[in-house]
C-alpha cells in the first residue's frame, strides 16, 4: 500500500488529522490552499486533487462529508479489485467509514484510525462483520483461484450455509466463517490446480519473494524522514539495526526489531538478507543517508562476497536519506554550494595512510570537505594529523563548521576557524566541515555567522 493522504478543507481540521497521522506515521496532510496553513501539502481544488491521488492508488483519508468524496470520485470507479481505500471521517472524530477498497486494506485502515481516534468503524461489509474476513481479499502468500465466485460464495454462508475446509491455512482457520465437516460449501487450500465453483472456492500458495530495503531515516528528526521511508518502515515485518537507530524510528519498530551493534555492519546485512529470503519484507535502518558511510554498501558486499542464490532473487531497494553533512551545511548556510568530497577520519576499515593522501589531494584541490567519524574514545590523533596537513594548503582563518546532534536533543553547530581546531572539539556525533580557499561567513544581528561557499570563481 502506498503512504496514504489524509485531506481536509479547512484548519480546524488539522488537530484530527494530526491525530491519524500520529497513528500512520507515513501520512501526508493535504489541506485547501487559503483555508488552511499548518499542513503538509497545500491544494487548489478538491475535486482534482483526490481524482489524481486515486487514479495514481494513494489511500485517500477525507476529514469532510461523504458526499463530496463519493461526487469527486464517482467517474473513476470500474474496478473494484484495483481501487485504493477510501475513507472519511467526520470533523469531530466521531465517524470513521471505508467507502472503497474493502478489498485493498480500507476496512483495516479503517479499525486503525477509529482506535487512534477512540471511536468505532462503521464497517458495513457483512462478510467481513459475520466472518472476520473477505474471501476475495487472501492475504500475502495466497491466491484465489476462482474469484469470480467469492461474492455469491459469501453470500450463500450469511443466508447460512455451511463450509468445510480441505488443506490448511491458519488465516482461514482463525476466521468466524462457519466450518463443519459435511458443510454445503468447500473451501481447498491445494498447490495442486484444482478448478473451483460457486460452492468450492479454491486457494493456492504462491511464493512470495522477499523483500530487503536500505533506508536513511536522516540525522534523527522525525520531520526529515522521508515519507518513503516512512511507509516502507510502516509496511515492515523485521527491521534490522543498531539500537540507536532504531530507537530514532520509535513506534515504527514495535514488536519488529532486531538489533545488535554498531560495529557488526556485515552480520547485521547477512541477518537482514537471511530474513528477506524466508519471504519477510525487512527493513535495515540506517541513520543519515543509507549509501553515505552506512549499510547499503555493507549490504551489497555480503551479496557479493557469498553468492547467496536466494539473495539473487530478492527484490532490493535503497531508500535515501538526508545525509549528515547536508543537515550540517543547511544548519549553517550554504558551505557545500561549490565542489566539495566527504572523508571518513575512520581508520578501521582503510589505512591512515590512504586517508592522509586524500586529505592532502583534496586540499591542494582547494575541495570544501566533509570529515565523518572524526574523533572516538580510542581514536583520538587523526582529527589534530588532518587539521596538520590541511595547514599546509589553507589559510589559518578557513571556517570549520561543527555539528553535532543534528535533529537530536542537544544540537548544536558552531564555526571556529582552522587554527583553532582540537581533537576536543569532536566526537563521533560530530560531522565537521572544512571551508574551501573561497569558503566566506557572513556576521549575523545576532552576533552568529552564515558560512557559504560561491558558486563561481571570480574572472
Amino acid at each position: 500500500m502506498r503512504p496514504p493522504v489524509v485531506i481536509i478543507l479547512g484548519e480546524t481540521s488539522v488537530a484530527i488529522a494530526r491525530q491519524i497521522q500520529a497513528a500512520l506515521p507515513a501520512a501526508t496532510i493535504y489541506g485547501l490552499a487559503g483555508r488552511t496553513q499548518s499542513v503538509d501539502v497545500p491544494y487548489a481544488n478538491f475535486g482534482d486533487t483526490v481524482r489524481e491521488l486515486f487514479s495514481k492508488g494513494t489511500p485517500i483519508i477525507g476529514i469532510c462529508a461523504a458526499g463530496i468524496l463519493i461526487r469527486s470520485l464517482a467517474t473513476l470507479l470500474t474496478d473494484k479489485r484495483a481501487e485504493p481505500p477510501v475513507i472519511v471521517v467526520a470533523d469531530d472524530g466521531s465517524a470513521v467509514v471505508p467507502l472503497l477498497g474493502g478489498l485493498t486494506g480500507a476496512n483495516e485502515l479503517a479499525t486503525t484510525i477509529a482506535r487512534a481516534l477512540d471511536t468505532n468503524a462503521a464497517i458495513t461489509a457483512t462478510g467481513q462483520l459475520r466472518f472476520n474476513i473477505v474471501l476475495e481479499a487472501p492475504p500475502r502468500g495466497y491466491r484465489l483461484v476462482n474469484p469470480e465466485h467469492a461474492k455469491a460464495f459469501t453470500s450463500d454462508l450469511i443466508s447460512g450455509a455451511t463450509v468445510r475446509l480441505l488443506g490448511d491455512a491458519s488465516w482461514l482457520s482463525q476466521s468466524n466463517l462457519p466450518f463443519t465437516t459435511d458443510g454445503t460449501h468447500t473451501i481447498e487450500v491445494s498447490d495442486r490446480p484444482v478448478a473451483g465453483s460457486a460452492t468450492h472456492l479454491v486457494y493456492q500458495p504462491v511464493v512470495v519473494p522477499g523483500k530487503l530495503a536500505i533506508v536513511g531515516t536522516g540525522p534523527g528528526a522525525a520531520e526529515w524522514m522521508s515519507p518513503e521511508v516512512k511507509a516502507m518502515l510502516q509496511a515492515a515485518t523485521d527491521l534490522v539495526g543498531y539500537k540507536t537507530y532504531l530507537d530514532l524510528v520509535g513506534a515504527f519498530a514495535q514488536g519488529k526489531r532486531h538489533e545488535s551493534d554498531n560495529r557488526v555492519e556485515l552480520d547485521r546485512a547477512r541477518q537482514a538478507l537471511e530474513l528477506a529470503a524466508e519471504g519477510r519484507s525487512v527493513v535495515v535502518v540506517s541513520s543519515g543517508d543509507p549509501g553515505i558511510y552506512a549499510m547499503a554498501a555493507a549490504v551489497f558486499e555480503v551479496i557479493d562476497r557469498e553468492a547467496n542464490p536466494a539473495w539473487q532473487q530478492l527484490e532490493i531497494h535503497v531508500a535515501p536519506g538526508i545525509s549528515a553533512m547536508q543537515a550540517a551545511a543547511a544548519a549553517i548556510g550554504a558551505p557545500l554550494g561549490h565542489d566539495f568530497c566527504a572523508i571518513s577520519l575512520s581508520d578501521i576499515l582503510k589505512p591512515w595512510s590512504v586517508i592522509e593522501e586524500r586529505i592532502a589531494l583534496a586540499a591542494q584541490a582547494d575541495f570544501a570537505m566533509a570529515f565523518y567519524n572524526p574523533v572516538s574514545k580510542q581514536r583520538t590523533w587523526q582529527l589534530d594529523k588532518a587539521k596538520e596537513i590541511l595547514m599546509k594548503w589553507r589559510s589559518p582563518a578557513t571556517p570549520v563548521v561543527l555539528a553535532r546532534n543534528l535533529g537530536r536533543s542537544g544540537q548544536s553547530v558552531q564555526v571556529i576557524a582552522l587554527d583553532q581546531l582540537t581533537a576536543a572539539h569532536a566526537d563521533m556525533r560530530t560531522v565537521l566541515l572544512i571551508g574551501s580557499s573561497k569558503t566566506r561567513t557572513i556576521a549575523r544581528a545576532d552576533g552568529n555567522v552564515w558560512v557559504y561557499t560561491p558558486r563561481h570563481y571570480e574572472g
